[in-house]
């Protein structure tokens, strides 16, 4: 009896993360006949689970549409989870620094599950900036950012990106074939730092280089992103040495010895 009681209880475990990583991907919310058809299960279970949910403040139900969203209480981790990173504890001055320095918007980025997500951002104060948000995710093959991690990663773990994530074309700039795109990141390790020139975004330049821990692994990078009329090929130089350094520091920071 105690076994089958467990059983049931991490299966609602289970059914109750999955409506939260349900209503992560659909953020407009959805009613009960739809999470009861995620689910499988029968829309009074939906409910059940749905209701205790909101109880603790995880999910909220718009009362006009009827339909479930995620609630305060999911931001809420969400930040404690992204404060307890000593990598942006770290990095927070560094990057406040690069961008009173420059003018442009700063990026810290990490490498998750064959992809990029941003964990902290410094806005430019300038008017027209690029789009991005926290916890935005974005592929590896085609981001300044993306590559300043991956051109310092094992190669197997190169392949296995590669294999999980494909090499989708974003624009007519876009490395799509492993050879080219393995070129770049040779390059990339020879000078330091990376540039994605229009590969992802038409129109937005951008110059990144990695973060480095304790153990000397390649652990985030940094990138400064522009429109490509404010960041001018000609000024490339001056903002790689700039935004190197700032890795450096944030790699010094963290313990990293070269």
């Amino acid at each position: 009896m105690a076994t089958s009681k467990s059983n049931s209880s991490v299966q609602s475990v289970e059914r109750a993360l999955i409506i939260l990583d349900v209503l992560k991907e659909n953020p407009n919310g959805l009613g009960i006949t739809e999470i009861a058809k995620r689910l499988d299960v029968a829309k009074s279970s939906a409910h059940r689970l749905t209701t205790t949910l909101c109880s603790f403040g995880f999910v909220r139900k718009n009362i006009e549409s009827d339909k479930y969203l995620l609630g305060l209480k999911v931001v809420e981790l969400g930040e404690a989870v992204l404060e307890s990173l000593d990598l942006r504890t770290v990095a927070s001055p560094f990057l406040q620094e690069l961008v009173n320095e420059l003018g442009e918007t700063v990026h810290l980025v990490i490498l998750e599950n064959s992809e990029i997500v941003y964990i902290d951002k410094i806005e430019s104060p300038k008017t027209i900036r690029m789009y991005s948000r926290i916890g935005k995710r974005a592929p590896v093959h085609c981001t300044g950012v993306g590559k300043a991690i991956m051109a310092f990663l094992h190669e197997e773990e190169i392949n296995q990106i590669i294999i999980d994530r494909g090499l989708k074309r974003y624009t007519e700039y876009t490395h799509t074939t492993k050879g080219e795109l393995l070129k770049n990141l040779e390059e990339i390790r020879n000078i330091g730092y990376s540039i994605d020139e229009q590969e992802h975004e038409l129109g937005i330049r951008c110059v990144a280089a990695p973060v480095f821990d304790h153990k000397n692994k390649v652990i985030a990078g940094i990138s400064v992103a522009a429109p490509i009329n404010r960041l001018e090929t000609t000024m490339i130089d001056k903002y790689a040495a700039k935004i190197t350094n700032c890795a450096g520091k944030i790699s010094r920071g963290l313990g990293y010895r070269h």
